[in-house]
């Protein structure tokens, strides 16, 4: 990358950040935008790209910057996140968050997946304040990952959190690596899910919880 590339990407890696307050920023993040810049440019390169024609100047950049924040759950604080949003309530029925949107990278390909996600519990005197939910989502979808692994990620974090008699995690996605590339189908959607607790013992609950999904 030219030493003018990489002044105009000290530039704009010194504005202001518009990541949230509770993703964790330091100096190692204007060391490690340069190296994704540095590697961006060796790949145009590599794939027969002349990285110095205008489409492609500040690609490099941008890429840099758009990493940061496709990774940022990396260097999200929970406890940041979560902010004291936790209430004791007397509430012990059925809590469902449903269709959150999720924006992923796979980590076999780095090609995005993308979905949505419902998340339910069953509180035992705790609840977390609504926004938390989504954000929870946020912070284990904006790595790199398996859908598998995430949505078991999603329902530890809840049940490790709000300590509920049961929480259930239903994650639906759709992968640009069996979309674009490999098996190239375009109708192709993953359905995973977690059940905790409660959930994973009665069936009635289930069903119960399945018949709220299906009713959007």
């Amino acid at each position: 990358m030219s030493t003018v590339a990489l002044a105009e990407l000290d530039r704009t890696i010194e504005t202001k950040s518009s990541l949230p307050d509770f993703v964790l920023a330091d100096e190692s993040n204007l060391h490690t935008n340069q190296a994704i810049a540095s590697a961006v440019n060796s790949i145009l390169f590599a794939i027969g790209e002349d990285p110095d024609r205008q489409g492609l100047l500040k690609t490099p950049e941008r890429v840099a910057r758009a990493y940061e924040e496709l990774t940022s759950g990396y260097r999200t604080d929970p406890i940041a996140l979560i902010n004291e949003a936790i209430f004791n309530v007397d509430y012990h029925e059925m809590v469902l968050v449903k269709d959150i949107e999720f924006f992923s990278l796979c980590e076999h390909h780095i090609l995005p997946f993308w979905g949505i996600a419902h998340v339910a519990y069953i509180p035992d005197g705790k609840v977390i304040g609504l926004s938390k939910i989504p954000r929870i989502v946020d912070m284990f979808s904006r790595r790199l990952q398996v859908q598998e692994r995430m949505t078991t990620e999603i329902a530890t974090f809840v049940q490790d959190t709000l300590n509920p008699s049961g929480v259930a995690v239903f994650v639906e996605g759709q992968h640009m690596c069996a979309m674009m590339r490999g098996v190239k189908k375009s109708g192709v959607n993953m359905s995973t899910r977690s059940l905790l607790g409660i959930f994973k013992t009665d069936a009635s609950l289930r069903a119960e919880l399945l018949s709220q999904i299906a009713n959007r």
